[in-house]
């Protein structure tokens, strides 16, 4: 707490000192504050992430980002800093129908995590994977091939991923930070270059008077963010290196067994050590309800596209309502999965029925990230952040055409890491990427992926975004911890991109600049693992997990 109270001391004379903007600020018209569309409206996510990597502790941090941005939309006026805080940021956060649609989703995916490995199935895929995986290298790279495979939506992928993979991953002391690092890489950066998922379809409803899926389509090849962080994730575990800190967590899990470095998840690694163990669990038990999440998820996904009344399979993709279509498919998913436990004599009923609390328990750290980090974000709304880029965009994009496509990046990825949001990027940036590029069809793509790339790396790194935190959640590992390793690695990808961007943006072609990116890609790994590099395979490996 001493380290704490001079950063808390410069938050409240920071505040003291713009008291006379806010009175200012208090005499605003009822619909926009003073401060609306200025730089003022970075300063909320700013603090939160700010004080979140300082004090490591992200639930205080993002109230205070929150309580900020109440403070500068509505000044000296008390009641009205009240209202916007609680009424307008977190009762109308959890009073959104997407925002309820993907908390009813977690909580049944949580439940549905808890039936799986209280049946035995999780474990059992672990027995038999531990036979076919002989390395570490190998249980990283399955967990990168299993993470392509569910490309429907990322936060079914991240919580997925992690619990079936995290058993194998332990078994071969893989730390539980690089796991949430595959996890999150194979998440939105997948997601965003698979024609058939949510992205694809929010995407296209973003490309207002050109047909959204086709322009999807063609901008895939200069997603280079995405593209290159496959790139990354499979150089490193065939390069078998680490760079930054996380080799030092994963030097801790290779010697000495430690799996979290970062122990304040002991607790639920002891609660999963001391589960008793279902003798009568079965691979199958983990694979037929994993392919009924994903199978419940296309139809959910569809459904809510109007497939069933006509639509093709692929509008009714762009078109689909993701929140909806992931709580329909989840739910029917859960209900069937009971019943084929239930059948299998594998769970009774009422062990089922058990694991309905234990399942909500597992999310209840998420859901309250989640809560604050969508209550952060209606105080930039409120405050005109997305208005505020617009400008900036506005203003210096025309006369810098070659340019655009890297310029636009680096803005989407700030704005992404400020607001924690790809999805809230797009909607931003790719009307105006498609406004200043309408005499060049080209240089859209290129730009339009730029915007789509940018968001996925800003909110790959941002300690606020919803992936980042589900990431976590999903591998069971420390959230911060997650984002301080993490933050190296995307930072890494993020700057090659830069470039590749420059090139795209003068030579037009996919062809040229994207194998420039890879190659530029691999070069930059080989100067890294040779500089700064903690090469993996120096260290020990265990063959099964020594706790």
């Amino acid at each position: 707490m001493r380290k704490k109270l001079p950063l808390l001391g410069a938050l409240s004379a920071f505040i003291v000192m713009a008291m006379p903007m806010l009175v200012l600020a208090a005499e605003k018209e009822a619909e926009k504050p003073a401060l609306y569309a200025t730089g003022w409206a970075v300063l909320p996510p700013l603090i939160a992430i700010v004080l979140a990597l300082i004090t490591k502790e992200v639930y205080s941090s993002l109230f205070l980002g929150v309580v900020v941005g109440g403070v500068l939309f509505a000044g000296a006026d008390f009641a009205g800093i009240l209202n916007h805080v609680f009424i307008d940021g977190m009762v109308g956060a959890l009073s959104d129908p997407w925002n309820v649609g993907i908390l009813i989703f977690l909580v049944f995916l949580g439940i549905m995590v808890a039936m799986l490995n209280l049946s035995g199935g999780s474990a059992a895929f672990g027995r038999w994977a531990a036979g076919k995986i002989k390395s570490r290298a190998a249980a990283q790279g399955s967990t990168v091939f299993l993470g392509m495979l569910i490309f429907i939506d990322d936060y079914f992928n991240c919580l997925t991923v992690g619990s079936v993979m995290r058993p194998l991953s332990d078994e071969y002391n893989v730390s539980r930070a690089k796991l949430a690092y595959l996890i999150d890489a194979t998440a939105a950066p997948i997601c965003i270059i698979a024609p058939i998922s949510s992205w694809a379809a929010a995407v296209s409803g973003f490309v207002e008077g050109e047909n959204g899926f086709t322009v999807f389509v063609r901008a895939i090849p200069y997603n280079f963010y995405a593209i290159l962080t496959i790139v990354m994730m499979f150089a490193l575990i065939g390069m078998k290196f680490d760079y930054g800190p996380m080799a030092r967590f994963e030097k801790n899990a290779s010697e000495k067994g430690d799996l979290f470095t970062v122990h304040d998840a002991a607790a639920a690694e002891a609660a999963e050590e001391n589960a008793p163990i279902n003798e009568k669990g079965k691979v199958v038990d983990l694979v037929v309800p994993i392919l009924m999440l994903i199978t419940g998820a296309v139809i959910g996904m569809i459904y809510t596209g109007k497939f069933f009344s006509g639509e093709s399979f692929k509008d009714s993709f762009a078109n689909a309502d993701a929140s909806v279509g992931l709580v329909l498919g989840c739910g029917v998913a859960l209900i069937l999965t009971v019943i084929f436990y239930s059948v299998r004599r594998v769970l009774p009923f009422k062990r089922c029925m058990d694991c309905v609390p234990e399942g909500f328990k597992q999310m209840v750290s998420p859901i309250a990230i989640l809560t604050l980090a969508w209550s952060l974000k209606a105080m930039t709304d409120s405050l005109g952040l997305s208005d505020f880029v617009k400008k900036m965009i506005g203003n210096s994009g025309s006369s810098w055409m070659s340019f655009l496509p890297a310029i636009i990046f680096l803005i989407a990825v700030v704005l992404a890491f400020a607001s924690g949001t790809s999805w809230g990027t797009f909607g931003m940036l790719i009307p105006i990427a498609i406004a200043a590029t309408q005499n060049a069809p080209e240089l859209m793509y290129v730009s339009i992926s730029a915007c789509m790339a940018g968001a996925v790396c800003g909110d790959h790194c941002s300690p606020i975004s919803d992936t980042t935190i589900m990431s976590s959640a999903g591998a069971g590992v420390n959230h911060l911890a997650h984002v301080s390793t993490q933050l190296p690695y995307a930072l890494t990808v993020a700057g090659v991109s830069f470039v590749a961007y420059l090139v795209a943006g003068f030579v037009k072609s996919w062809v040229i600049s994207l194998p420039i990116g890879v190659v530029l890609m691999i070069l930059t790994l080989v100067v890294i693992k040779k500089s700064f590099g903690t090469p993996i395979s120096n260290l020990k490996e265990y063959t099964s997990d020594p706790q």
